[in-house]
């Protein structure tokens, strides 16, 4: 019984002094850095981070301090860099990353930081190129979509 009431008390403590508080930073100009939910000072829930300027940096969720879910990060001249997904703070699925212009550059399939899977390149927002990863290196390139299509299941690509 005395285990029981300690294991109780433990436990509405935790609840009771366990908060959830939205945290903003600020840079010494006054602008906003980063502004999110902190959960027994590990970061959850959705995050926004900013450039000294007040562009948006990056924004997407945490999980237990970790980035989860999908991500955008922009230039500090606001143009889309790149957007993809996280799981557990490592990037995952697919990645689209952009050129200078805010227009897509390529795109890939990345399994923990890494290329693994097919990589898309694009000019002037045509498909110009082909790759496939594993682990990070490249183990087939095509240089026309016809070929690719032939040699490969394109449900793939989902």
């Amino acid at each position: 019984m005395k285990n029981i009431l300690t294991f109780c008390f433990i436990f509405l403590s935790i609840v009771v002094f366990a908060q959830k508080t939205y945290q903003k930073e600020y840079f010494k100009n006054g602008k906003l850095k980063e502004e999110g939910w902190l959960f027994n000072e590990k970061k959850v829930d959705y995050w926004k981070f900013y450039y000294k300027n007040g562009n948006i940096k990056e924004e997407g969720r945490y999980k237990n301090g970790k980035k989860v879910k999908y991500w955008y990060f922009y230039s500090v001249n606001a143009i889309p860099e790149k957007e993809g997904h996280y799981k557990m703070g490592l990037q995952s699925d697919w990645w689209l990353f952009y050129d200078k212009n805010g227009n897509i550059n390529h795109k890939c399939q990345l399994k923990n930081n890494k290329k693994n899977g097919y990589c898309l390149i694009y000019k002037k927002n045509k498909l110009i190129k082909a790759s496939k990863f594993k682990g990070g290196k490249k183990i087939k390139e095509w240089t026309d979509f016809s070929s690719f299509r032939k040699e490969n299941n394109l449900n793939d690509l989902r």
